[in-house]
């Protein structure tokens, strides 16, 4: 398979390449631990000529002439890179660069020989700080979901939840890459926070939509998340001791590579004990755990191995009264393997292997009567990726990915089998794409994605499209296509993500699909700031989810399950950020409408014939201001503000309670109630300010260490989460359930 493809990429060679040119490729790392760096800005001073590492941290400049030039390279954080270099006809120069950190926050726009070297984002497109993650107020522990719900676009669906509601998707609508492996509920904490473990993480990068054929198989979004490869230069370490849980990791190299291992678990069992003492609705046992770990071996200059592995699992056991308990025992497992070879300056090559499980065993026992349910879900995987570079205009890629799943289901109801459901279906995926530059203005990146599953005999095409143009050094207008399928379903509940179930399409039930169109500039208003603007619409068909009136599923055919529907999303989005100086940080605003339709449901005067009336979603929010500025107070001493104003979460107002006989010739009642227009209220507009105050020293002369200081809910906003209505009341009675109080919170982390 792999010959075919190289023969096809020769043949598609233009005969120019076999002038004399010259190339230069190499990879960029961090000087200090050697790490790569992905996304970093390479450019030729001189010429016109620039790429961006890819996400392996490799960089090609091919068919250049000879001559004398200067290369810069830049990145966040880091010193400008430059140096002058000679090349000679049919050269192919390797050129490894190493960047020094930046120990003060410069510029990250640098003028040099008046071209302007900047972070080339694409559309749709948003790289997450690794160290906005743990300079952020946070509510117990530092969190990946938590600090990317503060981007314009993702929404929150409350105080509680971590799951990612982007541009109008549920959470299941975006797919969730840890180095290259699927993973299904990363989730801690009934959903409180993410499984990732920021001391492990590497690069975060958001594609909020119009993401590139590379992806598939989510309507939304894609989040990739790569671990550390670890110090190949030092061994060190740090630790973290919090309030809710706490962490540590350590990393180093070997003669051959390097290596990483993490850990982080639960320190919350002190303060449940302390408050089952004064509280009957405490958990008798809590705990949750996760481990990350990473190998690295580099066999030549050409050739990179790695094996990657995850595993994390919550245990939670809830007496909530006298002769009820419910027991709770979720995770997820993952490992890969990877292989990075060079074929030469023009061909770069990736492959994995991928095995992702999680498992999911709820018990809830009322009265004597136990009530299980087992979840399990096996995904095995091999990804191919190959990006060929045949001349300065063109940068090719071709990549296959294929795998088996296996969904296993099962519920027992006093010990009797209710329900059981097990699919085993065969995926697959093709996909080719040509970033074109035909002049340095203009760049067009084409591509076409297949896929199939083989539930249902599905194959579908998926075409992607984005055009960019740059009107000026500091201004580029975008756009993007694409079409988006996707083959699953979560079956979940938004407040609790104990019982979280993935269903597949199949015969009788189409995988949705969708088409996004997105709009946007990307400018430099001043050197060291920024300002995007995206507008975006999409559509969601035939989407599936299991219907909430079936009162009893055993014996129902797989099709008889599902309600089928449709939505679609609009909106707008700012983002404005100052990237460099003592004060650093960014405001973003989003004005978004996102709706869904099903047959038969919310019906009403406008829709006679059962088509069923649209209606917001629960995390539909008009309006979304998010604030997070990071000032230096001294060499010791950092800042951190974050505030967030959200329009109030739509729900469905109850009017009014009825009684009514059963039956004519009985005497027993059946109480009822009436609801308005599904999710046509609002609830208060929700708003919340958080502060931290971070200090640097040293731990007795060991290592350097820092404090953290945060104050969740300044103001103490009592935002409401949802309404508890008593219909035992008459009229029916309706009591607030607030959100989180004002909550101070401490940490100590420690470097070694």
């Amino acid at each position: 398979m792999i010959k075919k493809i190289l023969l096809v990429l020769a043949l598609l060679t233009p005969i120019s390449i076999f002038a004399q040119k010259a190339s230069i490729n190499g990879y960029v790392t961090d000087k200090s631990s050697r790490e790569t760096l992905l996304s970093a800005n390479v450019a030729l001073l001189e010429t016109n000529r620039g790429t961006t590492t890819n996400t392996l941290g490799y960089f090609s400049l091919t068919n250049l002439e000879p001559g004398t030039y200067t290369i810069a390279c830049s990145y966040i954080g880091f010193e400008l890179f430059r140096k002058t270099v000679t090349l000679s006809e049919n050269e192919t120069l390797r050129l490894d660069i190493e960047l020094e950190p930046n120990v003060v926050a410069t510029e990250e726009i640098v003028v040099t020989s008046e071209r302007i070297i900047e972070a080339q984002k694409n559309i749709g497109t948003q790289d997450i700080n690794t160290e906005l993650i743990t300079s952020l107020p946070k509510v117990f522990e530092a969190d990946v979901f938590r600090s990317i719900q503060l981007l314009p676009g993702v929404k929150a669906a409350s105080d509680f939840s971590s799951g990612l509601y982007v541009r109008g998707g549920s959470p299941d609508q975006t797919l969730i890459l840890l180095d290259r492996n699927t993973v299904y509920n990363p989730s801690h904490f009934f959903g409180f926070f993410s499984t990732f473990n920021p001391d492990a993480i590497k690069d975060v990068r958001l594609y909020k939509g119009g993401y590139p054929a590379e992806y598939g198989g989510r309507l939304s979004s894609v989040l990739t998340i790569y671990n550390k490869d670890g110090n190949r230069n030092r061994t060190e370490g740090t630790a973290t001791l919090g309030m809710l849980a706490s962490r540590v990791s350590i990393e180093g190299p070997y003669k051959k590579g390097s290596w990483m291992f993490s850990a982080r678990r639960s320190t919350l069992e002190p303060v449940l004990a302390a408050l089952r003492s004064t509280s009957d609705n405490i958990p008798s046992s809590f705990y949750f755990l996760d481990y990350n770990g990473k190998v690295n071996f580099d066999a030549t200059k050409n050739d990179k191995l790695s094996l990657a592995f995850y595993s994390g699992q919550d245990k939670v056991n809830f007496p909530f009264s006298d002769d009820a308990e419910f027991k709770l025992n979720y995770g997820n497992r993952t490992l890969s393997g990877n292989w990075t070879h060079i074929f030469n300056e023009k061909l770069f090559s990736n492959f994995v292997l991928t095995g992702s499980q999680y498992f999911n065993y709820p018990e809830l026992e009322l009265g004597g009567t136990p009530i299980e349910r087992r979840n399990n879900i096996y995904d095995y995987s091999i990804k191919a990726d190959l990006e060929y570079l045949p001349n300065e205009k063109h940068e090719l890629a071709i990549g296959v990915w294929a795998g088996t799943l296996t969904i296993r289901l099962n519920d027992r109801f006093d010990n009797e089998p209710s329900f059981s459901s097990r699919s085993h279906s065969r995926y697959s995926s093709l996909y080719i794409s040509d970033t074109w530059r035909p002049t340095e203005k203009w760049k067009i990146v084409s591509g076409l994605r297949s896929s199939y599953l083989s539930d249902g005999n599905y194959m579908r095409l998926e075409p992607r499209l984005s055009l960019e143009y740059k009107a000026t050094d500091r201004i580029r207008l975008q756009t993007a296509y694409g079409r988006y399928n996707q083959y699953l379903t979560l079956i979940t509940n938004e407040a609790f993500s104990g019982f979280d179930v993935w269903l597949t399409a199949d015969d009788g039930v189409k995988p949705s699909f969708g088409d996004q169109y997105i709009i946007g500039a990307k400018t430099i208003p001043f050197e060291g700031f920024g300002f995007d603007v995206e507008l975006y619409y999409r559509t969601m068909n035939d989407i599936f989810e299991l219907d909430p009136f079936l009162q009893d599923v055993s014996g129902l055919d797989y099709p008889e399950l599902f309600r089928i529907g449709n939505g679609d999303a609009y909106g707008a989005e700012f983002f404005f950020e100052k990237r460099a100086g003592n004060l650093t940080g960014f405001v973003g605003y989003t004005f978004a409408y996102t709706w869904k339709k099903f047959n038969d449901y919310n019906n009403g005067i406008d829709s006679p014939d059962g088509s069923g009336r649209r209606y917001p979603p629960k995390y539909d929010r008009r309006n979304d201001v998010n604030l997070v500025l990071s000032y230096k107070l001294s060499r010791k001493w950092k800042s951190t503000i974050s505030f967030n104003y959200a329009t109030g979460q739509a729900y469905t107002e109850v009017l009014g309670q009825y009684s009514a006989n059963n039956t004519p010739w009985a005497n027993d009642q059946l109480n009822t109630f009436t609801v308005g227009k599904i999710n046509a209220s609002r609830l208060p507009p929700y708003h919340r300010m958080d502060i931290s105050f971070s200090r640097l020293g040293t731990f007795f002369g060991l290592g350097n260490a820092e404090w953290q200081f945060q104050i969740i809910n300044v103001y103490s906003r009592r935002n409401v989460w949802f309404y508890n209505f008593d219909f035992d009341e008459n009229p029916v009675e309706r009591t607030e359930v607030p959100l989180l109080p004002l909550l101070p919170t401490i940490s100590y982390t420690v470097n070694f």
